[in-house]
């Protein structure tokens, strides 16, 4: 089986959207990535639902939606119309997470749940078998192009047998400073999605880079 790939839109280039979605749309992408910020949860402002509803008519990829914000269940509805396949919420943005999870569930999407890098996955034992997708962040979100945190190859590999143990099908997706590399390390310990920003979109032919993380 190939490794899932969802580059992130985050890198895209904005003045030449319209050519690096007809890009992504002819690679062997999985999905899209896309990185929603509120500059409260994390240090940053992406773009929001015009970009998201404008991106459900320009792709048939499904889109694997990552909230990096606050409050995250007032946005449940708007993102489903938004046609997203997964729906990434925070852990440490949901006092209430197994409601949220829920309500992910009943729109018709998949839930996932994110852990940033200093978050143990332990806590997600009781809630596992929920999830559709575990996604563990390998820099401190917010920013692209950051350095990989080299312990997250050992979290994956935890993550992993965690849910060997409880005989789920979870999936467990990597972001951040995704190389082949790194890709390479991540799809050794367990990760089923690599999820890649600057390192495609900045690369000589995008296309190629995303078949070779495809093949790791």
């Amino acid at each position: 089986m190939s490794t899932i790939v969802a580059p992130s839109l985050l890198a895209a280039d904005f003045l030449n959207l319209e050519r690096d979605i007809e890009m992504l749309n002819r690679s062997e992408a999985d999905w899209i990535h896309l990185d929603i910020m509120d500059g409260v949860f994390v240090p940053n402002i992406s773009f929001g639902f015009p970009v998201i509803n404008l991106l459900k008519k320009a792709t048939q990829k499904p889109l694997d939606v990552h909230l990096m914000i606050v409050q995250p269940v007032k946005f449940i509805d708007e993102i489903a119309a938004a046609g997203a396949a997964y729906m990434n919420v925070h852990l440490e943005a949901c006092v209430h997470l197994h409601r949220v999870v829920q309500e992910i569930r009943n729109k018709g999407m998949k839930p996932a749940v994110t852990l940033n890098p200093h978050t143990p996955v332990t806590l997600l034992e009781e809630i596992l078998p929920d999830l559709e997708m575990v996604l563990l962040m390998s820099v401190n979100p917010g920013f692209g192009g950051q350095q990989f945190i080299e312990g997250t190859v050992r979290k994956v590999a935890q993550l992993k047998e965690m849910i060997l143990k409880q005989h789920t099908s979870t999936l467990i997706e990597v972001d951040g400073g995704v190389n082949l590399e790194t890709g390479r390390k991540l799809v050794d310990a367990g990760a089923d999605v690599l999820v890649a920003g600057s390192y495609v979109f900045n690369s000589e032919d995008p296309a190629e880079t995303i078949r070779m993380l495809r093949a790791l």
